[in-house]
């Protein structure tokens, strides 16, 4: 079935053996801190987070730079280790289960990083390879189509402007099909066409069942697609509330609350 006609859903909780338990969260950060060694002394670039994201959750996760969405971002994709507590993905531990973790997440990260050796397709059906699909041509295909890749498919990486290279990031982090996307500033620098085409696409997969959880400074972009808003600031949790009570204002639009709140100090918030 062409995901350009009816959504195909994400990984079946029991049926992919993927997922521990068909109840379990999302994410679950339980008191997260990082502390970087350097010189200078140390930096403390997360401080006693938790966190939970319930499955099917389109989650906006802000704040300024240096606030450490980032490094949270890391430690779920079993990038970095934490100095203290634990994170899991679908009830997966990323230290300890970190295999069976990343095929359940997906991630978009900042940086424009691509094998300057193979094409598009190549570089997808490599990627797909890592997960043990060896027949994941049709859905490569589909996202080929709703990124806008399917005539740059048989093009080398390096060949590609800093959009396109984008959008195959994209592809990459969805090749397997993830039921957790993180999307890690993902439409920095791209034009407004692919802008669009990207959000109707992850909004789809949100709506099959999907959990994304986005960090963006376009502020009228999480806006829009996020339910829930968790802002952070220093490495702590500055709010953590719906994005509807976030707004209860008329007058207010994200980009003011998200102002006046980086003005409070960051003091630990309860769980939702």
């Amino acid at each position: 079935m062409s995901y350009a006609g009816k959504m195909q859903p994400p990984i079946s909780p029991v049926e992919s053996g993927v997922i521990a338990n068909s109840d379990a969260l999302a994410v679950q950060v339980d008191h997260i801190s990082k502390v970087y060694a350097s010189r200078r002394g140390d930096v403390c670039a997360l401080s006693d987070i938790s966190l939970r994201v319930a499955q099917g959750e389109f989650l906006g996760l802000l704040g300024p730079n240096g606030a450490g969405k980032t490094t949270l971002i890391q430690i779920l994709a079993g990038l970095v280790r934490p100095t203290a507590g634990e994170a899991r993905v679908l009830g997966w531990n990323v230290s300890t289960q970190s295999i069976n973790s990343k095929r359940c997440l997906g991630v978009v990260p900042q940086e424009l990083v691509f094998d300057p050796f193979f094409t598009v397709r190549e570089t997808l059906r490599i990627q797909s390879g890592y997960f043990g699909l060896t027949r994941n041509d049709a859905w490569i295909d589909e996202l080929l189509h709703n990124l806008g890749l399917t005539d740059r498919a048989d093009t080398n990486m390096r060949a590609l402007s800093g959009g396109m290279k984008r959008r195959v990031l994209v592809a990459q982090a969805l090749v397997h099909r993830p039921p957790v996307i993180v999307l890690d500033e993902p439409t920095a620098g791209v034009d407004v066409e692919l802008r669009q085409s990207l959000w109707a696409f992850i909004r789809r997969l949100n709506q099959a069942g999907h959990t994304v959880i986005l960090t963006t400074h376009y502020l009228e972009e999480a806006e829009s697609m996020c339910e829930r808003i968790v802002l952070l600031k220093s490495g702590r949790v500055l709010a953590d509330e719906r994005t509807s009570e976030l707004l209860r204002h008329s007058e207010d639009s994200l980009e003011t609350v998200f102002l006046r709140m980086l003005h409070q100090p960051a003091e630990p918030t309860p769980l939702q």
